[in-house]
């Protein structure tokens, strides 16, 4: 049975245990999920469900722009996670609540360098759970040496990887095109913008597709692809699956990513949603989340209950060389339309 699946089936059964409730009690004993897709291990919140006493309901979004359509109006979410991109203007839409953190003692267990992100300086609203990096997954030719580890595979015609997927993510996109061309994966430039641009339109009619992470892990196993710019945790699972797979995190720099939790300001439950929170930053729940998902933890507790080959895999937890060259994308604030501009003139077709 798939993940999907199995959350549909889950979600089916919720609804039921709701409707055989008091609609009061029901309300109270329903937690609301909104997260990407096969994110969250379904046997986990079913321990959540037992230990207590209430139903999970959740609801799966495939990439930024969904979840933000879902929270427009009044959502009747409870938690959702957040990229860190995403963080600074949710706080500025009045869409999250303030940490009740008296009600969230594990938040002690966060590593020191994630209890302060540049994206929520004070810690106010977001609960860091996951990070891991951007790169590119790439299906070396037979017995061929391994390619070096540059944005060039995919944007340069005299490197690139054919046929290659590009990510439908404007952020991550056009950070890589600015790292390609020696400059900062945030610059709001408008000479640098205008060539990325100009890289990006280039390398989008060459490319095979634009595709989510999960998507473009899909082409590259089905061997549609040969190359694809993808998150870490997409590419160590694809590489559990085919071995033959290598991930790359390129030399010019690239983006770290942290996922958060965070609770709406509308949550019909804040309670329930601190309970949630809480367990899931128990050691044992946060590395049973990061073996599922593959990403790395930001629970400096976890740490004893990944095995030796999590912790030395260099494609979750990468060296301090790498990590040095990895970046927080930030939020442009009111020069966002500049990069909006940008994405709609290389998705033109």
């Amino acid at each position: 049975m798939t993940c999907l699946l199995a959350w549909c089936l889950r979600a089916l059964l919720g609804a039921l245990l709701i409707l055989a409730l008091p609609l009061g009690a029901a309300e109270a004993n329903t937690l609301r999920l909104l997260v990407r897709s096969e994110y969250l291990d379904p046997a986990i919140l079913r321990d959540f469900e037992r230990e207590f006493s209430c139903a999970v309901v959740v609801e799966q979004h495939d990439g930024d722009d969904a979840l933000l359509a879902k929270l427009q109006g009044t959502p009747s979410f409870d938690v959702t996670v957040l990229p860190d991109h995403q963080v600074r203007p949710l706080i500025g839409r009045g869409l999250l609540a303030p940490l009740r953190k008296e009600k969230i003692p594990n938040l002690s267990r966060l590593e020191e360098a994630f209890r302060t992100p540049p994206f929520d300086p004070a810690g106010e609203y977001t609960v860091p759970y996951q990070w891991g990096s951007l790169g590119i997954l790439v299906r070396p030719a037979k017995d061929a040496a391994a390619p070096p580890a540059t944005w060039g595979l995919l944007l340069d015609p005299a490197q690139q990887f054919q046929p290659f997927v590009l990510m439908n993510s404007p952020r991550d996109l056009i950070g890589a095109a600015l790292r390609w061309r020696g400059h900062p994966l945030n610059s709001l430039d408008l000479t640098r913008l205008r060539e990325a641009r100009e890289l990006l339109a280039a390398a989008a009619g060459r490319a095979l597709a634009f595709d989510s992470s999960e998507g473009a892990q899909g082409r590259v196993l089905a061997r549609t692809a040969a190359a694809a710019m993808i998150y870490s945790s997409e590419a160590v699972r694809a590489m559990a699956e085919d071995p033959a797979l290598l991930y790359l995190v390129p030399r010019e720099g690239s983006r770290l990513w942290v996922d958060s939790f965070v609770i709406l300001k509308a949550a019909p439950n804040r309670d329930l949603a601190e309970q949630f929170i809480n367990f899931m930053l128990h050691p044992l729940q946060s590395a049973r989340v990061a073996g599922f998902t593959r990403a790395a933890t930001t629970n400096a507790s976890a740490r004893p209950f990944l095995t030796a080959a999590e912790l030395a895999n260099p494609n979750i937890y990468p060296p301090a060389e790498v990590r040095a060259r990895l970046e927080y994308l930030q939020d442009p604030g009111e020069k966002s339309p500049l990069l909006d501009e940008v994405w709609k003139q290389v998705k033109a077709p």
